[in-house]
This record gives C-alpha cells, sequence and structure tokens, in this order.
C-alpha cells in the first residue's frame, strides 16, 4: 500500500482528535498526523483584545493554499514543515514539525472537506457527527483547559462564531464524506470500521 491521504472532518469537539488517536492506536501502519488548525493564519498583527474577535470557524481563517501546497508536497514523496499554532495568543509559532509521507497521513479540521482542493486530495473522508449539546459541553471544557479560555469566553465564541458557522460550512459538507461515524460510540469500533476500509484501498 503507498501512502494513503485520510480525512477526518466534523464539528468542533465532534471528536476528530479522540478518533484520530484510536487509529494511531490500532493501524497496523505506520501513521503521521496533520491538524488543519496548525494552518490558522497567524494573528499578531491585532492588538491582543481584538484576536479573539476574528471568526475562527469561517473558512478565511485558515491558511488553506499553504496547507494544499504542503498536502501536494507530501503525496509528491516530500517532507513538509508543519507550522504550529498557538491557541493562547492566536499566532503562529516561529517553531514547526517535519512530516513525511508516511503509509496512512491523517488530517484532521472541523472545515477539512469544505474544499474541493483539499478533498481531491484525499483517499478515504469521513466525517465525524455528534449532536449539539455533546459538542458544545465538550468545547467549553476543553477550551477552558486547553486554550486559556473562562467558560464564559467559549460560550460566547460557541454562540457568536462556532454554531452559526457549523450550521452554514461544517454540516453541508458532511455530504462529501465517503464514511460518517457516530461521535458518541467507542472511538475503538469506529476506528476499526475504517481500518477495514483502508485495507481494500
Amino acid at each position: 500500500m503507498g501512502s494513503v491521504f485520510l480525512g477526518i472532518a466534523g464539528g468542533s469537539c465532534s471528536g476528530k482528535t479522540t478518533l484520530v488517536n484510536a487509529l494511531e492506536k490500532t493501524l497496523p501502519y505506520e501513521v503521521s498526523r496533520i491538524a488543519f488548525d496548525s494552518y490558522y493564519c497567524d494573528q499578531g498583527h491585532l492588538p491582543i483584545g481584538e484576536r479573539a474577535l476574528v471568526n475562527y470557524d469561517h473558512p478565511d481563517s485558515l491558511d488553506v493554499s499553504l496547507f494544499i501546497n504542503d498536502l501536494r508536497n507530501l503525496r509528491s514523496g516530500k517532507e513538509i514543515s508543519c507550522p504550529v499554532y498557538d491557541f493562547a495568543t492566536h499566532t503562529r509559532s516561529v517553531d514547526s514539525i517535519e512530516v513525511i509521507a508516511t503509509e496512512v497521513v491523517i488530517l484532521d479540521g472541523i472545515l477539512l472537506l469544505v474544499f474541493p482542493e483539499v478533498c481531491e486530495l484525499l483517499d478515504l473522508k469521513v466525517f465525524v457527527d455528534a449532536p449539539e449539546a455533546t459538542r458544545s459541553s465538550r468545547r467549553v471544557i476543553r477550551d477552558e483547559a486547553e486554550r486559556g479560555r473562562t467558560a464564559e469566553q467559549a460560550e460566547a465564541q460557541i454562540l457568536r462564531t462556532v454554531k452559526p458557522m457549523h450550521a452554514k460550512f461544517v454540516e453541508p459538507s458532511m455530504k462529501k464524506a465517503d464514511l460518517v461515524i457516530d461521535g458518541e460510540i467507542d472511538p475503538i469500533v469506529s476506528a476499526n470500521q475504517i481500518e477495514k476500509i483502508l485495507s481494500l484501498l
């Protein structure tokens, strides 16, 4: 099997990262992973108070051209330098992570299937679906624990951008998926289902 590019999309906190972690543990292949979130545009030019007001759930918030260029380079066998994004300061780090095209390259992000050019570079497209209440409660917990937000800030962002952008962009992209996964079931079960499909590619 040559390099297979596996895309994992779905709403914020639907269970994408949990599924990717399960795939890393269970797949009998060498795996590398890239988060579309790493490609957020640097907001260092904005005052710190204005950075949190940027709509990070809109496609325009991502450096899509760099992401597509990196995917094309990976598919051609070249090593890439994946950016590192600091969610607490909304800026791109000076550091980067070197990534090579392993047997399976896993890419995940809420807006992954929104862009036709990205979809064309994926061999298997998976969408992780979970109810709004589940996604929202997970989001508040995650933003407090990992992204330097208060619960109030997280809830305000959910209402201001997460919910409307999910309805406008993320949920409609589910129709582009080859497989829809339930984000509330055991991720190992989902990983095993994906493994069976990968073995046929």
